[in-house]
């Protein structure tokens, strides 16, 4: 089998390693993509650091895009050379989910296992993906052809922080123009969910998070408000920059605190969109009777519901119109053997996304 570099967890809470390792080709409905490039995202991290258990040893990595260098049979779609975005929602496309338009939520166990240690050891492929590893083997229900005219790089964002944070506000909340927001985390899903909310013609949107900085740079993709969760009750704050609640609130970080205070910034009739995922065994409380006596509801959005084949390719043209910031959404750029420093960097939760480009 071929051999390829990939960063490797061997234990939860230590640095990866970078090792050489065996890919197998793609089997039926596969498809092989050469990596240009894959983002770190937090859920990595968590992963990373064991926050929600798994099978070790791993690769992690899974918001990814490059060029499909070998397919499987059966696969229809995609070609050798084309540019694809590897995403990790793999879906049969026959489960009572997939049937009714939710791929993310797909039932089936679709498994599979393409990587093996140079010594032919067991090596979990991550999130479905494995996307810290030069190329990646994963079933054509990952992957969405790009367009000319879109860099690798930005591509990545859209395999996962993009669709989620936008998707929340699109088919989640189900967003209407003049309707108003609050977007709890300005890291890069909150940044995201302020870019949906805008495009999709929020009255006010108003970003909550613990430094100006950050709150700086959400007015830069679409807030106009910014108010600091170190303030004492700031849903206030926020309701009085919006002269009412909120009709939807967004938590797109994993704080316990954030989810405590998210049904204090809502309106009557509002809802809580849960994104961001805290730790297993992490528990939030509310007053249920609250949320009855006012018609508010709290409902959680994995992967911002996204049909990737529908979402992806409309992300992608309002990008290319300028209505859709990715470029900007990257904070650095490191080797895969940088890679342990560019978590070191996400985890002081100062970027928006830091990229691991391959050559």
């Amino acid at each position: 089998m071929p051999q390829i570099k990939a960063a490797v967890c061997h234990a939860f809470g230590q640095p990866l390693q970078i090792e050489t390792i065996t890919l197998a080709a793609p089997r039926m409905g596969e498809v092989e993509v050469s990596l240009r490039a894959c983002a770190i995202c937090h859920s990595d991290i968590s992963y990373i650091d064991g926050g929600w258990g798994g099978t070790l040893p791993a690769v992690y990595g899974h918001e990814a895009a490059g060029h499909v260098s070998a397919v499987g049979e059966g696969v229809r779609g995609v070609a050798v050379g084309d540019s694809v975005v590897v995403t990790l929602i793999r879906a049969c496309g026959t489960c009572p989910s997939c049937a009714s338009g939710k791929p993310v939520a797909c039932e089936t166990d679709m498994a599979s296992g393409p990587l093996r240690t140079a010594n032919g050891g067991a090596l979990h492929q991550a999130m479905n993906t494995g996307g810290f590893a030069e190329r990646v083997v994963v079933d054509q229900s990952q992957v969405v052809k790009l367009p000319e005219g879109i860099g690798m790089e930005a591509a990545s964002l859209l395999a996962c922080g993009v669709i989620t944070g936008v998707g929340a506000v699109v088919n989640a909340a189900g967003l209407r123009a003049g309707q108003d927001v609050v977007v709890i985390g300005a890291g890069g899903v909150g940044l995201n969910a302020i870019q949906g909310a805008r495009i999709a013609g929020a009255r006010r949107i108003v970003a909550v998070d613990m430094s100006q900085e950050k709150l700086a740079i959400a007015r830069e993709f679409g807030a106009t408000d910014g108010v600091l969760a170190t303030a004492e009750k700031p849903w206030r704050a926020a309701k009085q920059a919006m002269g009412r609640g909120a009709d939807a609130v967004f938590v797109t970080v994993g704080a316990i605190p954030a989810y405590d205070q998210a049904p204090q910034y809502l309106a009557n009739g509002g809802r809580v969109i849960m994104v961001g995922m805290p730790h297993s065994g992490a528990m939030s409380t509310y007053e249920p009777v609250m949320l009855a006596a006012t018609g508010q509801g709290m409902v959680g959005s994995k992967m911002g519901d996204v049909v990737i084949a529908r979402d992806i390719p409309w992300m992608v043209d309002l990008y290319k119109q300028g209505r859709l910031k990715l470029d900007e959404l990257i904070s650095g750029r490191w080797t895969l053997e940088q890679i342990n420093e560019a978590i070191a960097d996400t985890k002081t939760g100062s970027a928006k996304r830091n990229v691991i480009v391959f050559d």
